[in-house]
């Protein structure tokens, strides 16, 4: 198994705090996996076999847990020993009825260290954050970072870099993509299964979809537009003129399931004057480029939004709260955000041109704070600095931690 060290690492950290460790993330990114991982570290440290209890309820092995009945009696049978510490490990718990009622009572009753997956947003919707308000810590798992697909591919130096970058692109990074790159006919055919899979399950399932054809046809729209600012309207309005008769309400609905089971993640606008965030005319971006790629092919692809998707991804994974910066008329791509740090993000493939760096530094320079201020670009330039704005290579900046 691969090591998925940054979130391995949070796990560990929680190891033993009275809170449940709930891992979400698109299917296929790594989360079962992840666990299995934890497991190991749980055996090296000592753990005997018997205190761990992993349950996985895509397989059929668990195929009639269904309430939260049946797993409370399962897993109370597997804790035959009082008064001693049980590590509790479920993957796609989402799929057994009411299943927050058994976990609530195992931390109310027993000495237990949990830890769940699960591929929506659901798994923490309002009645569970309600049921254990307070007593849970969420790992936000994305698919492979850029550095992540290198120590996947066993990269070594002196290996043609753009070229696995420009794999990368294509090919995106969920980690079994890794594993296929050397038949790459296969590729697709797995994409293709793994959208299908999310979104007959994971959406239209769930929420009952009536019209699946046009919940697909608004997916398509966003993976099209990916870093450009679209409203419910703007989306409505073009499925309409293409036949599609919809509402601007139905739209919204329909991108909410999509942001719930994590295949698309919302920007919102914040001007960066008033120092609010702005209702309307957000950008969206997708969970992965190989996903996006399948849903809309190669050709009429705008690299730079391509980019930009990569690098909002990276900031996530970095643990920071992205928005798009407005100041007045300007527009900076990322406004990134952690307790007491604020960096402003600009991304362009290229700043050679000059009308394009004069563009792409008037909002930062528009800008009169004193927080750091970065333009990302695939350009490899002698010159680091611009005024006090700093020209970062966005290969250097994916493989170097902040």
């Amino acid at each position: 198994m691969k090591k998925r060290d940054l979130y391995l690492t949070q796990l560990v950290q929680f190891k033993n705090k009275p809170l449940i460790k709930v891992v979400t993330g698109i299917r296929r990114c790594g989360k079962s996996t992840l666990l299995s991982l934890f497991e190991e570290h749980l055996r090296n440290s000592g753990v005997r076999d018997d205190h761990i209890i992993r349950m996985n309820f895509e397989a059929f092995e668990f195929d009639k847990i269904t309430t939260y009945v049946h797993l409370y009696n399962y897993i109370k049978n597997r804790m035959t020993i009082p008064n001693q510490k049980y590590y509790i490990i479920l993957d796609e718990v989402q799929q057994v009825e009411s299943w927050e009622k058994a976990i609530n009572s195992f931390l109310v009753d027993s000495t237990v260290d949990i830890y769940i997956t699960g591929s929506n947003a659901y798994l923490l919707s309002s009645e569970l954050s309600t049921l254990l308000s307070g007593r849970y810590v969420e790992i936000k798992m994305l698919p492979l970072s850029f550095k992540e697909y290198l120590d996947f591919t066993d990269f070594e130096k002196g290996n043609n870099l753009e070229k696995i970058f420009k794999d990368y692109l294509e090919f995106g990074g969920l980690p079994t993509v890794v594993e296929l790159k050397d038949h790459p006919d296969t590729i697709a055919p797995f994409l293709s299964g793994i959208y299908n899979t999310v979104i007959m399950k994971d959406v239209v399932q769930r929420n009952h979809v009536r019209d699946a054809a046009l919940l697909e046809s608004v997916l398509k729209f966003i993976a099209a537009n990916i870093g450009s600012i679209v409203s419910t309207k703007k989306i409505s309005d073009y499925l309409t003129s293409s036949g599609r008769k919809t509402t601007s309400d139905t739209i919204d609905n329909y991108l909410k399931m999509l942001e719930n089971a994590f295949i698309i993640y919302r920007a919102n606008r914040y001007d960066l004057k008033g120092k609010l965030f702005l209702k309307t005319l957000e950008k969206y971006y997708m969970v992965d480029i190989g996903l996006r790629n399948q849903l809309t092919g190669l050709r009429n692809t705008d690299y730079g939004h391509v980019l930009e998707n990569i690098i909002y991804l990276e900031l996530l994974r970095r643990g920071y709260t992205v928005a798009i910066g407005k100041i007045g008329t300007l527009e900076v791509d990322f406004v990134a955000t952690k307790p007491n740090v604020k960096i402003y993000y600009q991304v362009s493939a290229s700043i050679l041109d000059e009308e394009t760096r004069k563009r792409e530094l008037r909002p930062l320079q528009s800008i009169t704070d004193h927080y750091p201020k970065i333009i990302l670009t695939m350009d490899n330039t002698l010159y680091s600095d611009f005024e006090g704005i700093t020209i970062i290579n966005i290969l250097e900046f994916l493989l170097n931690d902040e």
